[in-house]
């Protein structure tokens, strides 16, 4: 019961990190402010999980929508003691040379100055606190590309910054803020904008877990409940002495290229030595003939 008595505030909790965020905050203890734009996931949540969630409709491209819903959370239990800010979506789609400035805004209101606001709002809330924690989720895709699409990428690398940033400014109010980065989870976050059947978006997603799996030490795709345990951490008063910082759950994907893991992936190196001594081997082949 790590967060008995406190009040938690989770954005994009109607699926997902945020659901599994939520009920694992709910299960310790914790009176938990769900909030999402989907009603119906959102209020599903609260029925069906154990412990006290209560559903709030919040759309965190909004400024007014994210200060009521952390208004609203203070005004009934009297303050808050932990933010999770998940909120997100994978953005537009588009590269470098081809989005348009319109997409590329509404990727950073959704997935960096969200974050940005939520401190902002939760922040009054949460001064004079004992164990006040704010937890953001950046990405892998943060520590270079390759990993999502460009927009999302830069988002989240902002995220990391925001939240170094934010420890700093928030730390006379002994208010910690932490980030995790999740590296390939099996939701819908991808996949939740493409104009296809449900049943090719399931798809997608099984497609997701198995090029992750292979691409990773740890053999298997990662599940929200992997950022939960890593968010539910940083919230909690064992990691007292931790703030401004960023756990990375990954299944390893971001230690190196493959070949740092695999045995049976050939590095540079062994290539080059290869072709060294298949070279030297040629060469004596030729002196002995010649001899």
């Amino acid at each position: 019961m790590r967060f008995s008595g406190r009040t938690v505030v989770v954005t994009g909790a109607a699926s997902g990190i945020g659901a599994e965020s939520a009920w694992l905050f709910a299960r310790e203890g914790a009176v938990v402010f769900a909030s999402d734009i989907d009603e119906e996931g959102g209020k599903t949540l609260a029925a069906e999980t154990q412990g006290d969630v209560r559903f709030v409709h919040c759309d965190v491209t909004d400024p007014q929508s994210i200060k009521a819903l952390m208004d609203h959370a203070a005004a009934e239990t009297g303050g808050i003691d932990v933010v999770f800010n998940n909120a997100a979506a994978g953005g537009a789609r588009p590269s470098i040379d081809e989005i348009e400035p319109e997409e590329w805004d509404m990727t950073m209101d959704l997935v960096l100055r969200s974050v940005a606001l939520g401190i902002r709002y939760a922040a009054p809330h949460m001064k004079g606190r004992k164990g006040a924690s704010i937890v953001n989720v950046s990405s892998v895709a943060a520590v270079g590309p390759g990993y999502s699409p460009t927009a999302y990428a830069v988002a989240k690398a902002g995220v990391l910054h925001l939240t170094k940033c934010a420890a700093a400014d928030l730390a006379r109010y002994n208010i910690r803020v932490n980030a995790v980065q999740p590296g390939f989870i099996n939701t819908n976050i991808f996949t939740a904008s493409i104009e296809v059947p449900e049943e090719m978006k399931t798809a997608a997603k099984g497609m997701i877990a198995q090029m992750s799996s292979n691409a990773q030490p740890v053999k298997r795709g990662g599940q929200p409940s992997d950022i939960a345990e890593a968010v539910a951490y940083l919230a909690s008063d064992a990691a007292g002495f931790v703030t401004g910082t960023s756990l990375i759950v990954d299944g390893g994907i971001t230690i190196g290229p493959r070949h740092c893991w695999d045995e049976e992936e050939e590095t540079l190196f062994a290539g080059l030595e290869k072709m060294e001594e298949e070279a030297k081997a040629a060469a004596q082949a030729s002196g002995a003939a010649a001899s």
